[in-house]
């Protein structure tokens, strides 16, 4: 599973991953974790508003810092 967190390094984008890093590490499963910081890719994504986070290349979350449960949820029904 590959979870990417898009934003281009703001705290907030900061605190999604830490937070998604805590629900990988809660669940027991292994996840790759990956930032993507340029806005091309971001855009081609169809991430409007950041932070953003998406499983396995599907945008999930966008706007907001979800919570290590929150995502947590998201990663049970990939």
């Amino acid at each position: 599973m590959k979870i990417q967190i898009l934003g281009t390094g703001c705290p907030k984008c900061k605190q999604l991953a830490a937070n998604a890093q805590a629900a990988v590490e809660a669940a027991g499963i292994e996840a790759e974790v990956v930032k993507v910081e340029k806005i091309a890719e971001i855009v081609a994504m169809g991430a409007m508003l950041t932070p953003a986070l998406a499983i396995d290349g599907d945008v999930k979350s966008s706007g907001k810092v979800l919570s290590a449960d929150q995502i947590q949820e998201l990663i049970k029904g990939a």
